[in-house]
C-alpha cells in the first residue's frame, strides 16, 4: 500500500482510526452522506457535503453546509434541494471563501434527463444564507463533455481548478472519467489547459481518475484522486495518489491504491484534507460501511 515516500504532510487514510461524522439517510445500499469539501474561517470548520439515496429514488438529493468547532459535530446551517437548482442530482460540492470573505459553494448539477453535468456556483456573506436563485452557471460543460466535482484553492494570486470530465458521446461510456485543470483570475471565468491525470490501461485507476484534494508540500504537489478499474465498480472507488512540480501534471504514485474500505467493495472516495493550526491536518472522507451504505468520516492527524 503506502511506502511513505510520496512526500504527504500525514498519513494515508486510516479507516481503524477515523470517527463518523456525518451518517447516512437510512442504513442500507444506495443511500449515502459523502463527498465533501471543507474550509476553515476564524477557527471555525465549515463544511458541504451531499446526500444520496438510490437510483430511482432521488440520487444525490441535497447538498448540507454545516460548521463545528471540532471538526466533528456539526451544525446544520443550509440545506440546498436539487429541484431548487433544477438539477436531476447533485454531487460533489466545492466551498471556498473569497479575499474578501465572501463564501462560495460551487453545485455540481445533473442536467435533467442527460448523462450532462454542469457546474453552478452560489455566493453569500454568510454560508447559512446561500440562495439559490442567485446562482450561475461557471462551468458549463458542453455537448461532449460533463463536468462536475471541481476541486478550487488560490494560489499565487490565481484560482486553480480540477474537475472531473466524463465522456458524453456514448451514454454506455459516460462513466469514464479524467481529471482536466483550469485557471482563473476571479473563480468565475475559467480558462482549461486540458487534462492532468487519466487512468493507467490494467490498473486499479483504468476506468477513471478524479482528483479530490490538491496540497503543495516540499515543494510539490501532492494530490488525492478516486480511481476504479471498471464501470461495474462504479461508486466503490478507492483513494489513490498522485505528484508533480506544479499543478498542470500529475502523475498516479504506487501500484495500489492508499485509502481502501474494509467492507462491500472497498468503497474509500472524495477525501478533503484541510490544514487547521495547531491542531494538524484533519481528513475527510465517504466510506462503503458493512451494511452498504455509505457514511462520512474524518480523521486528525497532529502535526
Amino acid at each position: 500500500m503506502f511506502d511513505g515516500d510520496f512526500g504527504l504532510p500525514f498519513p494515508p487514510p486510516r479507516p481503524e482510526d477515523s470517527r463518523p461524522v456525518i451518517a447516512p439517510p437510512r442504513d442500507e445500499p444506495g443511500h449515502w452522506a459523502g463527498a465533501p469539501s471543507a474550509c476553515l474561517v476564524d477557527g471555525v470548520i465549515y463544511l458541504a457535503y451531499r446526500l444520496r439515496r438510490p437510483v430511482g429514488q432521488g440520487r444525490g438529493y441535497a447538498v448540507v453546509v454545516a460548521r463545528s468547532r471540532d471538526g466533528e459535530r456539526f451544525e446544520t446551517l443550509t440545506v440546498i434541494d436539487k429541484d431548487l437548482m433544477d438539477a436531476e442530482s447533485l454531487e460533489r460540492p466545492a466551498l471556498v471563501t473569497t479575499e474578501d470573505g465572501t463564501f462560495r459553494l460551487y453545485l455540481s448539477c445533473a442536467t435533467t434527463g442527460t448523462k450532462h453535468w454542469r457546474v453552478e456556483v452560489l455566493e453569500a456573506a454568510d454560508p447559512a444564507r446561500f440562495d439559490p436563485v442567485g446562482s450561475r452557471v461557471v462551468l458549463p460543460g458542453s455537448r461532449l463533455v460533463g463536468v462536475k466535482d471541481p476541486v478550487i484553492r488560490q494560489d499565487g494570486g490565481k484560482w486553480h481548478l480540477w474537475a472531473s470530465c466524463h465522456p458524453l458521446a456514448d451514454p454506455d461510456e459516460a462513466d469514464q472519467m479524467v481529471t482536466d485543470y483550469a485557471t482563473s483570475a476571479d473563480g468565475l471565468e475559467w480558462v482549461w489547459h486540458g487534462t492532468v491525470l487519466t487512468g493507467r490501461p490494467g490498473r486499479w485507476d483504468a476506468r477513471g481518475a478524479r482528483v479530490t484534494a490538491v496540497l503543495r508540500h516540499g515543494g510539490r504537489t501532492v494530490a488525492f484522486y478516486d480511481g476504479r478499474a471498471s464501470a461495474a465498480e462504479n461508486y466503490e472507488e478507492r483513494t489513490g495518489l498522485a505528484a508533480g512540480e506544479g499543478y498542470s501534471v500529475l502523475l498516479p504514485q504506487g501500484e495500489e491504491p492508499v485509502g481502501v474500505s474494509p467492507h462491500g467493495g472497498g468503497g474509500l472516495r472524495y477525501l478533503e484534507a484541510l490544514r487547521v493550526p495547531g491542531e494538524g491536518w484533519r481528513i475527510y472522507y465517504e466510506m462503503t460501511r458493512a451494511d452498504g451504505a455509505h457514511e462520512l468520516r474524518t480523521e486528525l492527524h497532529p502535526e
